[in-house]
């Protein structure tokens, strides 16, 4: 077991960026990307630290640092953060500048303006007048911001790259929040460094340096857990593109790199991407779990070529990951669609790896392999997961087996593919078991849709007709109901909260006829089934002449056996 080298502290930003130490963001992560919404947000936290009734201090958030060293830091999350922090206070270090030249209590002026530059950005070299920054951005930005923000001359406007605009942008919104605050008085500049000064000490973060980037992932990885969304996506990024860019990379070929980069995270979404990532790398190699597979890559993605390669396979798979989890793309037919719909509808994810090689293999030269297996994984998901409710572990395992001998050519038929996945695929006897013991609270969306999914099909084997589900003139109907009169009296209290949402207890009816029957008795309701237009709901009025707990249970056995018949895998 590795151990995991981090340290965690809190820190002032005077804490961060007064120790004469580098942070650096690197080359390959995102652009400088916050607008006015963003910095209107920091500037009432900031304004909110000098009310009487206001915040003592202000947390910023996490902030993920990596060094080897202790010296030079790389900001591998919270750059947007100091990145603007540090446009704030050259912002004042501008209008400090503009109070001296109009000879505003010039002397102390000057060198509160030093002070403050040399604690919190850096200086300039008095020969060279190249800066010494204590911050330095990706390679997109750095140029615009050491030339020209940290140096404090003329900001040029034209022939800027988006984010470079917004750099500019950002300066002279602070600078004219600050003019607008301190004013243009004698004290102005007294007011302007005693606002940095209690934003310096008033602003925190919960700093976590970690020696390398398997650490970065493996925080982001235990954060993202606990609903801390950090971007393990750019961490990402930046181990490939450090893998590709060297002396002899082109800048076009870096610019293309970064497009295919952005329409993959675009596609998808950041939050999305890492486990795409995962399904995609399961796909072809042994499993990893989410702790481990930034060190898988690391360990197999390790020249230009495999980081070529992977991107390549990234920007391939995409739009297929996409599109199975989108059972109404207009790639899939008909079939398709409705064992997708299964998947999604059941938030079942385990074979997203086996399908994704099978796809990719299948899908151009032999698409009806590809649906009939397609067919087969919804059957086991919905005998595996839904109704026997076993462990996903040996499940993935198995999946993820016969995912990368897909991708490999080691399985190339029906036959082969759908005889190793029988040791997931629930037997007649265990399923049946569990069916009829199957309870499904319908008070949340996904149990009440995978309801009437069950009934549906069952209704389908028994009349030939097929209904969509989801449309509002069908109706789930509780036959024992979820507020019950006094007419159930006969069913104890105790008993019907074990009864009301097995299966056997749930049938279908039109929704005008549900609402009549609501909460009435047994004799009213069976009078409305003997007339419903769905047989299943019929049949319970013909069978069934008083309903109680050996009724439920008799009705639920023969569903099973229904069931068993219709989620069925023929194995050879």
């Amino acid at each position: 077991m590795s151990i995991m080298n981090f340290a965690t502290a809190n820190q002032t930003f005077r804490q961060l960026l007064g120790n004469g130490l580098i942070y650096r963001v690197p080359p390959f992560q995102r652009d400088y990307s916050w607008g006015e919404d963003e910095w209107d947000d920091l500037w009432q936290d900031i304004c909110g630290l000098s009310d009487d009734n206001g915040e003592v201090t202000h947390y910023m958030g996490y902030l993920v640092l990596q060094s080897p060293d202790s010296k030079k830091f790389d900001i591998i999350d919270g750059q947007q953060r100091i990145t603007t922090i540090s446009i704030l206070i050259l912002a004042a270090l501008g209008h400090l500048d503009d109070l001296v030249a109009s000879g505003l209590d010039g002397d102390r002026n000057r060198r509160r303006k030093d002070n403050l530059q040399n604690s919190y950005i850096g200086y300039v070299d008095p020969v060279s007048l190249v800066p010494r920054s204590k911050l330095e951005l990706n390679r997109h930005n750095n140029r615009y911001y050491q030339t020209y923000l940290v140096t404090l001359v003329t900001l040029p406007q034209r022939g800027l790259n988006a984010s470079e605009h917004l750099l500019r942008s950002a300066f002279y919104w602070f600078k004219d929040k600050l003019k607008r605050s301190a004013g243009n008085g004698a004290d102005s500049g007294e007011t302007v460094a005693a606002c940095i000064d209690r934003l310096v000490d008033k602003l925190f973060f919960t700093v976590i340096t970690v020696t390398d980037e398997l650490n970065a992932f493996k925080v982001f990885e235990t954060l993202n857990s606990r609903g801390v969304r950090l971007s393990s996506t750019d961490l990402l990024k930046n181990y490939l593109f450090s893998v590709i860019s060297c002396s002899d990379s082109h800048e076009t070929e870096l610019k293309a790199l970064e497009e295919r980069w952005e329409r993959i995270v675009g596609l998808l979404g950041s939050e999305s991407f890492p486990e795409f990532l995962r399904v995609y790398w399961n796909s072809r190699y042994k499993l990893v779990r989410k702790g481990d597979l930034f060190n898988a890559i690391r360990r197999t993605v390790t020249t230009r070529e495999s980081a070529f390669e992977i991107m390549r396979g990234l920007d391939q798979s995409a739009a297929m990951y996409g599109a199975l989890h989108d059972p109404l793309d207009p790639l899939w037919g008909t079939e398709e669609r409705q064992a997708l719909q299964h998947l999604v509808m059941c938030d079942v994810r385990q074979p997203l790896a086996l399908l994704l090689a099978c796809y990719e293999r299948f899908f151009g030269a032999e698409r009806q392999l590809f649906s009939r297996i397609l067919r087969v994984v919804a059957v086991i998901s919905f005998r595996y997961n839904v109704i026997c409710n076993l462990q996903t572990h040996e499940q993935e395992r198995t999946y993820n087996e016969v995912a990368w001998k897909v991708s490999d050519g080691t399985f190339s038929t029906y036959h082969s593919i759908v005889n190793a996945l029988r040791c997931v695929y629930p037997e007649d006897d265990v399923f049946k078991a569990a069916f009829a013991d199957k309870e499904l609270p319908t008070t949340n969306s996904r149990n009440r849709k995978t309801v009437q999914y069950i009934l549906f099909q069952i209704e389908k084997q028994r009349s030939g007709r097929a209904f969509d589900f989801e449309r509002a003139t069908y109706n789930l109907e509780h036959i024992l109901p979820e507020n019950p009169s006094d007419a159930w009296s006969h069913i104890e209290e105790s008993q019907q909260a074990r009864l009301l949402y097995r299966l056997g207890n749930m049938t279908l009816l039109e929704t005008k006829v549900n609402r009549r029957a609501g909460n009435g008795d047994y004799d009213s309701k069976r009078i409305l089934y003997s007339h419903s237009y769905f047989q299943i709901t019929q049949a319970i009025s013909e069978h069934y002449n008083e309903w109680n707990e050996s009724k439920i249970y008799s009705r639920q056995s023969r569903m099973a056996d229904v069931a068993a018949g219709i989620w069925r895998v023929e194995f050879m």
